[in-house]
């Protein structure tokens, strides 16, 4: 058994992120299509290849002015619509109608709103000043040519998508997905296609955890359920070291038979910390085997699922290249009173309604799917407080 003393939660999750990141993993590199870059995660800068706007854009239907000439009545040269060639030229006692988003003709340095003028034939009548800028984007104001606007590290969601497509980037440099060994362990685990005995469960936290690997960017492979016997678990946890991640399901308590941790001392294991003052998870494990990072989950479903979350994810967004891994943790009011004991931070199964409010969801513990099932975040009690009333804000994780 690890000797490190328990750590608290936010001591553990530092642990992990400090331990991942001195490690200096370098993922390799891929080029990849636009279509196929949703959720991959940037490994090369991103520049911009113009300046955007490339001119000066109207913000507003209107008519592209000289401030100066304000107020006053001005004379209609001409029109431009969005997507048209500006070839005309403001001068002075002249105005220029203008669609939103095409560009400020020469000689105009601002934009009057169509609601704010009175139009006489080819005259336009304006009762007020502007200063010189408004209603237009200047060029350059999102972005100059050459400036890098994405970095490496950054996971690509719609609107990166939306960025790398407007600056004609049909193909995007990304790492390489880590590959995920996934073993559960225990005599009683069958196969999902299995009928299980009353005293046997189907294996469950492979599946979810494959999910949940997949949602944070790596690739699951799921080994197969490694028994209670060391040598058989040894030689499973060997293998699943040859992945960039190992995530072990089950075995990591203090039971006669839960032979994981002699298995991964056997194999040269550097124990982080093998105990976290949470519910569920306690007798979660973090280590290093021949290279490779590992998690010893605890075997309860809910307690696999949140040492996920709150742990491993972290590790594999690392492993993936992401430079700061998140943890979507907000508040929430609780639309009913809450308490718990003391001295441990719990990760409940509650529902976040449609009013904004949190609803605790009533579960007889770790082992119940259906309750989790139910829910779409997990509450979060802090360690130092017992109770809270109805309308009181509480954090709240959402996965």
């Amino acid at each position: 058994m690890c000797l490190v003393a328990a750590l608290t939660f936010a001591e553990a999750r530092q642990c992990v992120l400090d331990r991942v990141r001195e490690a200096q993993i370098e993922p390799a590199i891929e080029t990849v299509r636009l279509a196929e870059a949703a959720g991959r995660v940037i490994a090369a800068p991103v520049a911009a290849d113009r300046d955007y706007p490339p001119r000066p854009r109207s913000m507003r239907d209107g008519f592209a002015v000289r401030a100066a000439d304000l107020p006053g009545t001005l004379h209609v040269i001409g029109e431009i619509r969005a997507g048209e060639a500006c070839t005309l030229e403001v001068a002075a006692g002249q105005a220029v109608e203008i669609m939103t988003g095409a560009s400020v003709p020469p000689g105009a340095d601002a934009v009057v709103m169509i609601e704010h003028v009175v139009v006489e034939g080819a005259k336009v009548i304006v009762d007020r000043t502007l200063d010189p800028g408004a209603n237009v984007n200047p060029q350059g104001c999102d972005a100059r040519c050459g400036e890098v606007l994405l970095s490496p590290g950054r996971r690509i969601g719609f609107s990166q998508t939306a960025l790398l497509a407007s600056h004609g980037a049909s193909s995007v440099d990304v790492y390489l997905r880590p590959r995920v060994a996934i073993v559960s362990t225990g005599d009683e685990i069958v196969e999902v296609g299995e009928t299980p005995l009353p005293h046997q469960i189907r294996n469950s936290n492979a599946w979810s955890l494959a999910h949940q690997v997949t949602r944070a960017g790596g690739e699951a492979d799921i080994l197969p359920i490694a028994r209670d016997q060391i040598d058989a678990t040894r030689e499973l946890l060997q293998d699943g070291l040859h992945a960039d991640l190992l995530l072990i399901s089950g075995g990591v308590s203090a039971g006669k038979y839960d032979v994981v941790e002699i298995a991964l001392k056997q194999l040269g294991a550097e124990m982080f910390f093998d105990r976290v003052l949470i519910q569920p998870g306690q007798p979660c494990v973090f280590g290093r085997a021949q290279g490779t990072f590992f998690f010893g989950l605890p075997g309860n479903p809910a307690s696999t699922m949140v040492c996920f979350e709150v742990f491993a994810r972290a590790a594999l967004e690392l492993i993936a290249g992401i430079a700061q891994p998140s943890l979507y943790i907000t508040s929430a009011p609780l639309a009913v009173p809450f308490r718990h004991k003391p001295g441990l931070t719990r990760f409940l199964p509650a529902a976040l309604n449609a009013d904004g409010t949190l609803t605790p969801i009533s579960w007889s513990g770790s082992g119940d799917i259906p309750s989790m099932a139910r829910s779409n975040c997990f509450l979060v009690a802090a360690p130092d407080q017992t109770e809270y009333q109805a309308g009181s804000l509480i954090q709240v994780l959402l996965p």
